[in-house]
């Protein structure tokens, strides 16, 4: 029993207890409830949103915004969803458990691992399965069982995502002999460096008409130690000669299986089997092969990826000279490779000598999708060499701001012929300046330049002794099987290097000079009109050879 007042008349009455509170004690209560600054914020909030989700469809200038309909979900969202929070992890739940308990739980039998299940089974379910999406991992602290002091260690997870390069990237695969082969490629370069992957070839005779065979493939990494993510691969498949690998024309399919060979992940030895030939019956001439015959030609060029803006006058020079020093189309074929170089100016140089037989243009742009060392020179190079193995005697690689010199009398068959013993050589630089010419070549009105070739202003070579220069080779293609190494010396014959030229679409001249010595910038260069003396017999080649096609070709 309580008194209470009763309010405004002055008289007292008894209440029962439990008995509730009477009109006067509900007043009160709102009055108490209505003082709490929180209710009271509450109470106005849900009386706001109730007004606006009435008038919303009144309001014209509103209603263009979001439909109603969108609103009033919007708004019944927010009353009826509850953002579940995050279940705790294991790590958190055996930490709280100790600190409740004064340290780690003394049964062996109570781990994290019953913890993480009973957090698992109240932990709200996940999300479905999302293409690229990875949930996290959770780390379990495990108790060590049997010991005294009931140690816990916490268990770590890694959650592997991705790739980060490809196992392989096959370029081309050919027939290299009656019983081998060769596929060349990229692969990952760390791969090839910090593992040891293997390649097994095999090969597939159509229709079963023979059994098949497989070997051990050999990979041959070229490329110096230049690689970065990606590094060229020749895998080698040389087959038992009693094998039958299709040498009679049956046809049949050569199949790589590369695998990572623990590298990468050592708990997975990812295995991938790659076509990386076919060949139909008949596409073997089984009685004159073409490791049987003779080169079709005496020389051949590949050339390393053409990248940048060229200069066509620097191309048109350097193909003109290097076509007379070969021989004509007859005699030689250059193959060069686009890699976003061959713009349309370019292309007008070229298009003449495509047109007589003397040079070929692959497309390999789509290669600049792979990190490799300067845009992947040693892939180009080596599928190059491998294409047109049966194709030539020898095979030349340098670059289109490099020419080739013979000094005479000697000329360049009398000089491969002294080299008939020999399955590769290098040739020595001869560096010359790209902005050095003779006060008489200065440029002059009204054009504003000399109409003189680079080839034949630029006469300064580069004198400092005791500087180790880089030196370009040939190979004998049928006695190689990568190309990229190290190779012995031939005397006799050399290239004169422009560097940079190639990339300048302007006058070369920027520096003159009528001294046979002079230093510039510590360098000394001294007076060499080697090329300046034939430059005239090589625009006489060109004339003979396309006509006048290119006399108005831009810088």
């Amino acid at each position: 029993m309580f008194r209470e007042r009763g309010e405004g008349h002055g008289e007292e009455r008894k209440v029962e207890e439990g008995a509730g509170a009477g009109v006067d004690g509900q007043k009160m209560l709102v009055r108490v409830v209505w003082r709490c600054a929180d209710t009271k914020l509450l109470l106005s909030s849900f009386f706001l949103l109730f007004v606006l989700f009435i008038l919303f469809p009144l309001l014209p200038f509103l209603s263009g915004l979001l439909p109603a309909s969108d609103i009033r979900a919007c708004l019944s969202g927010l009353s009826s969803t509850v953002l579940p929070l995050p279940p705790p992890s294991p790590v958190m739940m055996v930490v709280a458990a100790a600190a409740a308990t004064g340290g780690i739980p003394s049964s062996p039998s109570v781990t994290a691992s019953s913890a993480a299940t009973a957090a698992a089974a109240a932990a709200p379910p996940r999300a479905a399965a999302v293409a690229n999406y990875h949930p996290a991992k959770e780390e379990v602290a495990e108790v060590l069982a049997g010991s005294s002091s009931s140690i816990a260690v916490v268990k770590r997870t890694f959650n592997a995502v991705g790739s980060a390069a490809y196992l392989f990237i096959q370029m081309g695969a050919y027939r290299g002999g009656p019983n081998t082969f060769a596929v060349v490629g990229l692969a990952s370069k760390p791969l090839h460096v910090f593992a040891k992957p293997t390649f097994l070839c095999e090969w597939l005779p159509h229709g079963g008409t023979t059994a098949a065979a497989s070997v051990a493939g050999r990979a041959i990494l070229p490329d110096w130690g230049y690689g970065r993510v990606y590094t060229a691969v020749v895998v080698n498949c040389t087959f038992p000669a009693a094998a039958a690998v299709g040498a009679d024309g049956s046809g049949g399919r050569l199949v790589i299986s590369a695998s990572t060979g623990g590298g990468g992940d050592r708990s997975a030895n990812a295995t991938e089997r790659i076509e990386a030939l076919v060949e139909a019956r008949g596409d073997v001439n089984a009685a004159a092969p073409p490791w049987a015959a003779p080169p079709r030609r005496e020389y051949l060029y590949c050339g390393s990826p053409l990248y940048g803006n060229l200069s066509p006058q620097r191309v048109r020079e350097w193909l003109a000279y290097h076509a007379r020093l070969f021989g004509g189309h007859r005699r030689a074929h250059f193959v060069l490779y686009d890699a976003g170089g061959v713009h349309a100016g370019v292309m007008e140089v070229l298009r003449p000598w495509m047109e007589k037989g003397l040079v070929s243009l692959h497309d390999v742009r789509e290669q600049e999708r792979f990190d490799g060392y300067y845009h992947n020179q040693f892939l180009v190079v080596n599928d190059c060499l491998h294409r047109h193995r049966f194709a030539a005697r020898w095979i030349f690689f340098f670059d289109l701001d490099e020419f080739l010199h013979v000094p005479p009398p000697a000329t360049l068959p009398s000089l491969l012929t002294g080299l008939s013993g020999a399955a590769q050589f290098t040739i020595e630089q001869m560096p010359m300046s790209a902005t050095l010419c003779l006060s008489s070549d200065a440029p002059r009105p009204p054009d504003g330049w000399c109409r003189m070739w680079g080839m034949e202003k630029l006469v300064y070579r580069d004198a400092k002794r005791g500087v180790r220069r880089d030196r370009k080779y040939a190979v004998r293609p049928r006695a190689a099987m990568a190309t990229g190494s190290r190779h012995r010396m031939a005397g006799g014959i050399r290239y004169f290097h422009y560097h940079g030229t190639i990339a300048e679409r302007r006058e070369p001249c920027r520096e003159f000079t009528n001294a046979s010595r002079v230093t510039v910038d510590g360098n000394p260069f001294v007076l060499d009109g080697t090329l300046r003396a034939v430059a005239a017999a090589v625009k006489r080649f060109e004339l003979k050879s396309i006509g006048p096609r290119l006399r108005r070709t831009p810088q």
